[in-house]
């Protein structure tokens, strides 16, 4: 198996060393290959990627859902695995993901715990054991076969927001979705700027409209409205 791992950034200078660095380390002997997509950010993010040791690609078009499509298309691995910027990975990501795609599961993620000692945090952490669409999300890293992304037609472009639960519907439809039984540590920074219950109310109100097939540019511009 030989494996990409693309990471989206926009602005994620201050965070893009430390999770590079940290899939070097973890991916040592292993055929692993570290692709960062960025936004044309203006501080500097690229370069300190660069620094650090990825393989960088400047994205000719912004968005989280095309910036991933345009790493998968420069991708040379099997297995594509994506990562946000702010994730801490576990250090058995190769040995994992080999193994679920051994048991026959073309695509999956971890479950997550947040790096903050916030008590309502757990409970978040908590439902990500579960399968329910509603326990996950981006931050809990995708893995997906190449064979399986490109029969999908990858990330859908016109969701400027809930890119990662569209395909995981459309995974599940056609695929066996693994959830390994260990976690990815998230930042709790969204939750630093606003409070536990301001953010599980944006989140909630997001997830309503996506079920109600609302325009994917109305939910971002609901959910950038009600955090700060």
């Amino acid at each position: 198996m030989r494996l990409s791992v693309i990471i989206p950034t926009y602005q994620e200078a201050g965070t893009i060393a430390r999770l590079v660095r940290e899939l070097r380390l973890y991916a040592a002997h292993h055929p692993v290959e570290i692709l960062v997509v960025d936004a044309h950010s203006p501080d500097n993010t690229a370069a300190v990627a660069r620094e650090a040791g990825a393989t960088v690609l400047l994205a000719p078009k912004p968005g989280r859902a095309a910036q991933m499509n345009y790493g998968a298309e420069h991708a040379t691995g099997d297995v594509l695995y994506f990562v946000h910027a702010d994730v801490s990975i576990h250090p058995n990501f190769f040995q994992n993901i080999q193994q679920a795609i051994a048991e026959g599961h073309e695509a999956g993620c971890y479950r997550f715990r947040f790096d903050s000692a916030h008590p309502l945090l757990r409970i978040n952490s908590f439902g990500t054991r579960f399968k329910g669409l509603m326990s996950r999300g981006g931050d809990q890293t995708l893995f997906i076969t190449r064979s399986l992304f490109r029969r999908l037609g990858g990330f859908d472009e016109h969701f400027v927001i809930m890119e990662d639960f569209d395909i995981i519907v459309r995974i599940r439809k056609v695929a066996s979705f693994k959830i390994i039984p260990e976690d990815v540590l998230v930042s709790a920074r969204k939750y630093a700027a606003n409070s536990w219950l301001r953010v599980q109310i944006a989140n909630l109100t997001a997830f309503s409209l996506f079920f109600l097939k609302v325009s994917p540019v109305r939910i971002a511009r609901t959910y950038k409205a009600m955090l700060n």
